[in-house]
């Protein structure tokens, strides 16, 4: 509601001269819930509050002994409504529970469309002198509505009930907050809000685990965690140690790949020398037999002429 507006509607409600008393405390209890909606019960006034329905101080205190009385007044009325519609959502044991789930979203959707002054109301911070912190009170009587319906949902899947409690808080806790914000931001219908509230409601309650736990943010995930790292380290230096083992390997092959060429090299020169020698040796020994060989009749009478001569 815009500021402007506000301004009209509190200006109309103050356009009458003349009242009988139960409309004149009717009246006032329009003011003071459009002014607390607005600013909070701190913030106003009881001279705002007259100044507002156009009557004295005294009007005020008459009907309500001051602003906690007419504040008390208005936050009892919201109350009731918003109680009554809740509990009637909540209130059918023969529905299926996504039904439940479906219409308690709904009627708490309407009530703040609906009423969107008094639901404010509700949600601001309450006074000081209001020790009960009435709104806070109407949850807690929701949550044990809740719990007993999640009890029994629990009790069919199996699930341990000590739990349900706190599932009940959070169920209501996920509805209200997000309510408020809708308040101020409509941009879904209700009908399409309450169709988000309930996917994730209903989904998350109807695939729960019996004993559900943190998969990463633990003591018991860090401490696996640890694990799995000196794992991968020591596999890490496994590899790295089979590496170097493998290299150097390789360099002893390699190594003794060229201590095998030199050898090869060696005894194929001694080969080559010691065939040299023994065709020299050959040669020296055709020779000598060459020289012993006995001469024939005419290679003698030859060579005694020459001899003579």
């Amino acid at each position: 509601m815009g500021l402007s507006t506000g301004h009209e509607k509190l200006d109309g409600m103050a356009n009458t001269s003349r009242m009988t008393s139960y409309q004149r405390r009717e009246q006032l209890i329009e003011i003071g819930r459009s002014l607390f909606a607005a600013k909070g019960f701190e913030a106003v006034s009881v001279e705002e509050i007259a100044s507002t329905a156009k009557v004295s101080k005294p009007i005020v205190y008459e009907h309500f002994g001051g602003k906690e009385g007419l504040y008390a007044v208005v936050v009892d009325r919201e109350m009731r409504a918003l109680t009554d519609v809740l509990i009637n959502a909540l209130s059918d044991p023969q529905a299926h529970p996504r039904q439940i789930v479906e219409r308690t979203a709904l009627a708490l959707l309407t009530y703040v469309e609906e009423n969107a002054e008094g639901f404010r109301v509700l949600t601001r911070d309450s006074p000081k002198t209001d020790p009960s912190n009435s709104f806070n009170s109407l949850l807690g009587d929701i949550a044990v509505r809740v719990e007993d319906i999640l009890t029994d949902a629990f009790k069919r899947q199996h699930l341990p009930a000590k739990s349900v409690p706190y599932y009940a808080q959070m169920l209501i806790g996920m509805t209200v907050y997000t309510c408020q914000y809708w308040a101020d931001q409509r941009k879904l219908s209700k009908e399409q809000l309450a169709a988000h509230i309930v996917n994730l409601a209903w989904y998350g309650l109807s695939r729960m685990e019996a004993k559900p736990e943190l998969r990463y943010e633990s003591e018991k995930a860090a401490r696996e965690a640890e694990k799995q790292a000196a794992r991968e380290a020591k596999a890490i230096a496994k590899q790295e140690k089979q590496g170097k083992k493998a290299a150097k390997s390789q360099e002893k092959a390699v190594a003794a790949g060229d201590d095998a060429t030199d050898g090869t090299t060696v005894t194929d020169g001694s080969q080559a020398v010691g065939k040299s020698q023994a065709a020299d040796e050959s040669n020296e020994s055709d020779e000598t037999n060459e020289s012993q060989k006995p001469q024939s009749p005419h290679e003698s009478q030859k060579q005694s002429t020459i001899d003579e001569n």
